[in-house]
């Protein structure tokens, strides 16, 4: 995917406002398994996915627990930083070998400044994450594993090709033996 139909897909840009953000990007590739981001460090950059996918997520005293997949077209931010400047509370891995557009935060900060079009995206971006956020909280909360389950599938058709089993059933809330069972209850 396009920096410009990744960045079109938050919100619509005049052709000037685009070409600041695209000439301040760099495309960058990491192998598979790189974490692209550490919980306890302050996030620097964002990063747009051209190709690839990678997941989100935090450790507790005994296992890591996966809250977010990412795929083409998305955007890999940790919030805390991009926001306050304290230090994220995610790791983020590549699952697949990755192909990324990277953007300085502080030089979006900048353009936020200089361009109410690029402000306007920033803030369609940050509530674009927010409903996202939120989807998430309320799914967890109120619908059962399977149900997840299901709207993964239907939201994200080829993930189950792409992503090991442990990383789906720790985002599901659920164990993996808890996975098969609800697999094979679908099938």
């Amino acid at each position: 995917m396009q920096l410009t139909q990744i960045l079109e897909q938050v919100y619509p840009l005049p052709a000037t406002a685009l070409e600041k953000i695209t000439r301040r990007v760099v495309e960058v590739g990491f192998e598979k398994n790189h974490l692209l981001m550490r919980a306890g460090r302050i996030e620097r950059n964002l990063y747009f996915i051209k190709s690839g996918i990678v997941r989100a997520y935090a450790h507790t005293e005994d296992h890591e627990i996966t809250f977010w997949f990412g795929g083409e077209g998305e955007t890999i931010v940790s919030m805390n930083s991009y926001v306050t400047g304290k230090p994220g509370y995610e790791h983020i891995e590549l699952l697949e070998p990755c192909v990324l557009f990277a953007l300085r935060a502080e030089e979006l900060q900048q353009l936020y400044q200089e361009d109410l079009q690029i402000a306007n995206w920033g803030r369609k971006f940050a509530e674009g994450e927010l409903i996202k956020t939120e989807e998430r909280l309320i799914s967890r909360q109120f619908k059962t594993a399977a149900q997840r389950y299901k709207e993964l599938l239907a939201d994200n058709p080829g993930l189950l090709q792409r992503v090991a089993l442990c990383h789906i059933a720790s985002y599901l809330g659920i164990t993996q033996v808890s996975l098969s069972r609800i697999r094979s209850e679908i099938r």
